[in-house]
């Protein structure tokens, strides 16, 4: 773990990691996000949140493939963090990520950010 680091997990395919970040935090997946791995990003989302962590900020710049069990992971933790009255925001995603938020029409229900930083210090 990286100082700084509250956990990360890690099952081949898949590494998460996540660390505060101000009022934020942010949550990193890097790899591939799917119907084996998703429990891998679904687990530290939902500790986050427990953890009173209402603002999500999901780092998607290394995360190379998602399919719609990853999607749902997503869209869970988002309504979980809205009713807390924060939400998800999404950054770096990558053109293979992203068109499955094209393609499901997803990307009307997030906070998308091209970059970090932007999501970080978005409102």
């Amino acid at each position: 773990m990286d100082r700084g680091t509250v956990g990360s997990a890690h099952r081949g395919r898949l590494l998460v990691e996540v660390r505060a970040e101000g009022p934020s935090v942010v949550v990193t997946p890097a790899g591939e996000l799917d119907h084996h791995t998703a429990d891998l990003l679904r687990e530290p989302l939902e500790a986050c949140l427990d953890d009173g962590f209402s603002r999500l900020v999901v780092d998607c710049s290394r995360l190379e493939f998602m399919d719609s069990t990853g999607l749902n992971v997503l869209l869970g933790a988002r309504l979980k963090a809205e009713a807390a009255g924060g939400g998800v925001h999404l950054a770096g995603m990558l053109p293979v990520v992203a068109r499955v938020f094209e393609i499901t029409g997803a990307e009307a229900v997030f906070s998308v950010h091209e970059t970090l930083a932007e999501a970080l210090s978005s409102d």
